[in-house]
């Protein structure tokens, strides 16, 4: 498909989102407005994607007439175990999108026919391997909420609009472009409502050229790998950009997150059925990563990718457990308190493949405090597990201008240096942000693939050098600032200076001659 047919049907989708919220505004506050648009478009999604899985099988048997959607649910029930174990769930016709949206303008219970049907899909899913993967998933789409208006009748007033908004959707022919289109609508909302959300506890969402950046250099030399893993998923952007990057069937085993937030945990599921990644290829779950960690069983990941809350409060060595886990007792010492940053860089270093690459966005702070900060930065240093430090430009997280770096993590480098790069400058200015661009990622991950020296942008350093600067990691410590300042020749100025002295000294005698002629 060509780029401009393709922008163009991006933008006509993210017209039609806009148009819903525009239709809803007032009624619903629009990071849960997110909520409904994305729960909905997901129902969407499953409804299409079971039935032109079902009507593909048929039409390959010589049965070229055959509707899913036309079926009477005793008919459909026959082939409900199939189906379950093949795509994880299962919707009776009557209960598809297609179906409830056509007599959604007519059904006084509306509310309640949606909540039966979403409840029946998760059921569906209950007693089989992809239980986890199904349960709760409609949890924040209250469709009987305040929120959707003060009575029964206004609330399924705006369900049905929000019905034929996401049902009038052109999300394109599925063998071309669909799973795209979900997933574009999806980014398009996050990044709609991201400034908005409420962002607190230093929780930022990674736009796409960030997550572009990070997963590109988590997978130098690589075609394909074995897991990808983000100890802080959110809504699993930097999860699926490695399905994007490298292709989602070049990650074997499939893709395994964990978040904090149930509300992001369910988005983040949301997120992966979108963008066609089966219930048997990804695992998220839903807990605290520092305090419990759901996927010892799972690790090492060859790839990992994240962008943790910044100076988040934890237990730390308030918890007298917490200096045995295996995951943090190597440096012999906790991150601080106030400040886990280094805790979440631990936990993905101690699940990291030997073969592998971590690639983590950070707070600058953690790379030139003292204390138990500086005592982790020596382990990982003395250890040689710091493969690259990236210092990014200002301004490029939605909810916050500050400037973040990238921490590059690998167990079986080739030399015993660091690779700093100064990358401050690599961006374009959009708006009030700034934005990555192509050729500044491929800048970027170019440098951190050959390791050499380029003046004012990157250097290799020894282990002894950053021993000798007291294991302080800032970029700025490493590489030359570019003077652009001009310089200035002093003898040069001064002989321009008495040129102009000598011509001022002839003009005024010139202006002198006239006065004198005047008043003659």
């Amino acid at each position: 498909m060509s780029d401009t047919r393709k922008e163009q049907e991006r933008d006509e989708l993210h017209r039609a989102i806009w148009s819903i919220a525009d239709d809803l505004r007032g009624s619903v506050d629009g990071w849960d407005f997110k909520n409904y648009i994305l729960g909905i478009m997901f129902y969407r999604y499953i409804s299409e994607n079971l039935t032109n899985y079902i009507n593909a099988g048929e039409i390959e048997s010589g049965n070229a007439d055959f509707d899913y959607t036309l079926l009477s649910d005793e008919e459909a029930k026959v082939a409900k175990d199939d189906l379950v174990a093949t795509k994880g769930f299962f919707i009776l016709p009557s209960e598809l999108f297609v179906n409830v949206r056509k007599n959604a303008a007519n059904d006084e219970n509306l509310n309640e026919t949606l909540e039966k049907v979403f409840h029946n899909i998760e059921e569906s899913a209950k007693g089989t391997p992809s239980e986890e993967d199904f349960s709760g998933l409609f949890d924040d789409i209250d469709v009987n909420s305040n929120k959707l208006g003060a009575t029964v009748a206004k609330r399924n007033d705006k369900l049905v609009k929000l019905l034929d908004g996401i049902g009038n959707m052109n999300l394109g022919n599925y063998q071309d472009n669909t799973i795209d289109a979900f997933g574009d609508a999806y980014e398009y909302l996050m990044s709609m409502y991201a400034s908005n959300a409420g962002k607190s506890g230093g929780e930022f969402f990674t736009p796409q050229e960030v997550s572009e950046l990070l997963t590109r250099i988590a997978v130098i030399g690589k075609t394909e790998v074995n897991k990808v893993y983000d100890p802080a998923c959110g809504s699993g952007s930097l999860l699926l950009k490695s399905a994007k990057v490298l292709g989602k069937d070049n990650v074997r085993q499939g893709f395994f997150g964990q978040e904090i937030n149930i509300t992001t945990y369910n988005l983040c599921r949301i997120n992966m059925f979108l963008h066609d990644i089966d219930y048997d290829k990804f695992d998220i779950a839903n807990e605290d990563t520092l305090l419990s960690p759901q996927h010892w069983d799972d690790e090492p990941f060859e790839v990992i990718v994240s962008n943790p809350p910044y100076s988040i409060k934890w237990e730390g060595d308030d918890n007298p457990v917490l200096i045995n886990d295996p995951r943090f007792s190597p440096a012999g010492v906790l991150a601080p308190k106030s400040k886990a940053d280094l805790a979440f860089v631990m936990h993905a270093l101690s699940w990291l493949a030997t073969n592998g690459t971590a690639a983590i966005v950070c707070f600058p702070g953690i790379m030139y405090r003292g204390g138990a900060e500086k005592k982790i930065r020596k382990y990982l240093i003395d250890n040689n597990y710091i493969d690259a430090i990236i210092q990014l430009p200002d301004n490029l997280f939605y909810g916050t201008s500050i400037a973040t770096c990238i921490m590059v993590m690998k167990k079986a480098k080739t030399d015993n240096k660091v690779l700093f790069i100064d990358a401050s400058k690599e961006c374009k200015k959009v708006t009030n942000n700034n934005k990555l661009t192509e050729e500044n990622i491929a800048k970027i991950v170019d440098e951190v693939g050959t390791r050499e020296d380029v003046d004012y942008f990157a250097r290799l350093a020894p282990y002894d050098e950053i021993r000798e600067q007291e294991y302080n990691l800032s970029v700025s410590t490493y590489v030359e600032q570019e003077n652009t300042r001009e310089v200035i020749d002093i003898k040069e100025l001064n002989a321009q200076i008495e040129q102009i002295v000598a011509r001022e000294n002839v003009l005024r005698a010139e202006i002198d001659k006239i006065i004198k002629e005047i008043e003659g």
